[in-house]
């Protein structure tokens, strides 16, 4: 009998003590099979054995034999290697795939868990009991964009922590456009946005969050200004897209699961990649992490077709730029921060002093003033220097 566990000969000793006691009398079968934890028709079973073969019939004779599915040691050993040396960090899920199409490993996610799990390599995860409320997905592409920045330690060996900002279709689960900024703010949240509008069209709404560069919010906790825009809200309001605050981070569970799997996964792309820099980083982002995210979270839309509509008419750079407003001075310039930006003469105004005049700070680092619809000029936003004479515009 040294070829069974101890396990297996504890658990005999004390079903032979239990049939015992039940044979002499002194307890009833039922009540065995209660002690057991059987069915009464268990035990009838393993009572008719103990009659014929006696003390060894009590054995689970597959106790004695190894599964035809047991992983070799050879292979187990080579997995656990390779978490140790090669993919230390990466979550089950990602280690798994790994395993698969660069190894051609093919063992179960579900062993490879438990192999990693009980050699302390990854942590045991905490089942959290939850109560949630599904939201359908809007049925068409175009309906509704998430936007939200995820600060993390995305770049391998920084001692600080970036922002990744990501813009997602509510419908289909794809990624428009993400890039890494050192902070989420309104100069980092607008290139994505007038690119996204500049490639696929205006859509209809925009969910995000309540920070000050989404929403005013007069009292901490409460409902936000929608009278009183931010700059990304007057860009919004212009272009006739909707602005959804969020209340709560349960209200953007899509997107909060997305970045956890995104966490998850590509600070060791990166790390492997042995990129540092924001610019490599954001250019693996766009040509492999994205098309990667869309062809395999990417789900299918409740309805054919897409809701963006061509953004033809607006004046973009026009829009999609940091507006204050200033008044001319007597002269005919405009105070900008340090800077001086002269006005020249135009044809369909004498002068243009004590005029109200808006200064837009574009991402490509110029400054234009415009008057109404009119542009006046376009200067350098570091030195203020005339780029060039504006048109002369006729007025109309």
């Amino acid at each position: 009998m040294r070829a069974f566990t101890l396990n297996e000969q504890e658990r005999v000793m004390k079903v032979q003590e239990v049939f015992t006691r039940a044979m002499s009398g002194q307890i009833s079968w039922l009540d065995a099979a209660e002690i057991l934890r059987w069915s009464p028709r268990t035990v009838r079973r393993w009572r008719w054995r103990y009659e014929q073969f006696g003390y060894s019939g009590l054995y689970d004779r597959r106790q004695k034999r190894p599964s035809p599915k047991r992983v070799p040691m050879k292979a187990a050993e080579k997995v656990l290697r390779l978490y140790r040396e090669k993919y230390s960090g990466y979550n089950v899920k990602h280690f798994h795939e790994k395993l698969r199409e660069d190894h051609e490993i093919k063992l179960s996610y579900q062993w490879v868990k438990v192999a990693l799990q009980t050699a302390g390599l990854v942590p045991k995860g905490t089942r959290q009991e939850k109560h949630r409320l599904r939201r359908e997905r809007r049925p068409l592409k175009g309906m509704m964009i998430f936007v939200d920045g995820s600060t993390h330690h995305w770049l391998p060996g920084s001692k600080f922590r970036q922002d990744l900002i990501l813009f997602l279709d509510d419908a289909d689960n794809e990624v428009y456009t993400a890039y890494l900024a050192d902070e989420e703010g309104t100069r980092t949240v607008l290139p994505g946005l007038k690119e996204m509008i500049g490639q696929y069209g205006l859509f209809c709404s925009l969910y995000t969050d309540r920070g000050s560069h989404f929403f005013h919010t007069p009292k901490a906790g409460g409902p936000v200004d929608k009278v009183q825009l931010t700059q990304l809200g007057r860009i919004l309001a212009q272009l006739g897209i909707e602005h959804i605050p969020s209340y709560t981070p349960q209200a953007r569970g899509r997107i909060e699961r997305l970045f956890q799997t995104w966490q998850g996964r590509l600070p060791q792309e990166l790390a492997s990649a042995e990129i540092t820099t924001l610019e490599g980083a954001n250019e693996y982002i766009r040509r492999k992490f994205i098309p990667w995210h869309n062809r395999h979270l990417k789900v299918k839309a409740a309805e054919t077709g897409n809701a963006f509509v061509p953004c033809l008419h607006a004046d973009l750079d026009g829009i999609c730029c940091v507006q204050e407003e200033r008044h001319v001075n007597n002269d005919n310039t405009v105070s900008f921060g340090k800077l001086r930006l002269q006005i020249l003469p135009v044809n369909w105004k004498s002068s243009l002093a004590r005029c109200a005049v808006r200064v837009c700070d574009h991402l490509d680092g110029r400054l234009s003033l415009r008057y109404g619809p009119r542009v006046l000029g376009w200067y350098d936003a570091q030195s203020g220097e005339l780029l060039g004479p504006a048109p002369l515009q006729r007025a109309a």
